[in-house]
């Protein structure tokens, strides 16, 4: 089993000095004892078993404390970096309806990528007030106008509202359906090595929508927050643990740990939304079935890092102090409830040292898959208005 941090693992905590010392002074009295009268030998025994015994009631996690994770933050942003270009935004002629004015924009990401997105703000708003805006993640095989629905209950609430269509999917989809060009294009990634469809590339493209929001004169800077759904989710909080501009998250059936999931093999629901391309890169690798192997190397070749150094026990503490709302099933077989604790206790610690316990939260839905609930929905968007609303959020 993998260990986040080298206090979970008893192994390594055998390991330590202390302990190397006291196992050479019990085999050094184990053979002094054969030559003791009856009396002293049962004296040394008795010794030996009270540093056995201590060492059983000795605290292994004397103070639990997470390293700083500068480090790491500064690998994966040069891990997903790409050269800068010009945002060069182009905004669509404004509809209005309901009390809510939806605007169509896009945006270039990098070479060659232009971003699509759809902006829903209350109508009542002049051009000259900036208010908080809340980007809404999708998951795989949608997109930003199956969005709206969220856009539209977001800015009833007085804020802007913001969807953008991930790699692949909706305006961005090159053939098919959304998931079937994501597919597509993640075997292309096994074979080529270049691009990061799974995830990585979404995160960049969310740092950049940010670059454009804050240029909006109808968007506040400091208030930028997002929540995201099952991929989306997991977007969001690799992200909001780069990028510190978002100053609200709520990741929603996205937050797990993909190395628990390879060591106790629970990586076959998630491999499932993306069956064909792991089975053709499979086949590509001159394999004929596909094994929990084999899924950690198609990791490490379309998302390095995913299963390690940028899995969620090591991301989500970068998140603190800023507000984080973690929502997830209980029964959720793609993002199972051992790996998703993980990532939870880890979090705990870091808000716990920053002093910020009050700024975290874990909804679990009982008796809940991979969906969100409508009371789940209701709080999430409750949760955002207030973090956004609230005067700290221009201090974050």
């Amino acid at each position: 089993m993998f260990f986040p941090y080298p206090w979970q693992d008893p192994k390594a905590y055998c390991k330590t000095p202390r302990h190397k010392t006291r196992r050479q002074e019990q085999r050094r009295y184990s053979h002094r004892i054969i030559r003791m009268n009856p009396l002293r030998a049962a004296t040394r025994i008795l010794f030996v078993l009270s540093l056995l015994i201590s060492d059983l009631h000795a605290d292994p996690r004397p103070e639990r404390t997470i390293p700083d994770g500068s480090d790491t933050r500064d690998r994966f942003l040069k891990l997903i970096a790409r050269p800068q270009v010009p945002l060069a935004p182009h905004e669509r002629t404004p509809s209005s309806s309901d009390g809510l004015t939806e605007i169509g924009f896009d945006f270039v990401a990098e070479a060659n990528q232009r971003v699509p997105g759809l902006m829903i703000k209350p109508s009542s708003s002049p051009e000259s007030v900036k208010r908080p805006v809340v980007i809404v993640l999708h998951g795989t095989g949608s997109d930003k106008l199956a969005m709206k629905p969220w856009l539209k209950k977001i800015a009833a609430e007085g804020l802007n509202a913001v969807a953008f269509d991930a790699r692949h999917s909706g305006e961005r989809a090159t053939f098919g359906k959304g998931s079937d060009a994501y597919r597509a294009a993640l075997f292309e990634t096994w074979k080529s090595g270049r691009d990061f469809p799974f995830l990585y590339d979404t995160v960049w493209d969310l740092m950049r929508l940010i670059d454009y929001l804050q240029t909006r004169p109808d968007v506040d800077p400091e208030r930028i927050a997002a929540i995201g759904f099952s991929k989306g989710g997991t977007e969001l909080y690799l992200a909001a643990a780069a990028d510190p501009r978002l100053v609200a998250s709520v990741s929603c059936i996205g937050v797990q740990s993909f190395e628990w999931a390879l060591e106790n093999q629970a990586w076959h629901s998630r491999i499932a939304t993306i069956q064909s391309a792991v089975e053709g890169a499979a086949a590509d690798a001159g394999l004929s079935s596909v094994d929990t192997a084999f899924v950690r190397r198609f990791y490490r070749r379309v998302a390095p890092g995913l299963d390690h150094e940028f899995d969620g026990p090591r991301m989500l503490p970068l998140i603190a102090p800023r507000p984080l709302l973690v929502i997830n099933g209980d029964r959720d077989d793609r993002t199972p409830r051992a790996g998703v604790e993980l990532c939870i206790s880890a979090a705990k610690v870091a808000y716990r040292q920053q002093q910020a316990e009050n700024q975290f939260e874990f909804l679990v839905q009982e008796n809940v898959g991979h969906a969100v609930t409508p009371q789940s929905e209701k709080y999430a968007l409750e949760w955002l208005k207030k973090q956004l609303k609230s005067p700290q959020a221009h201090k974050r």
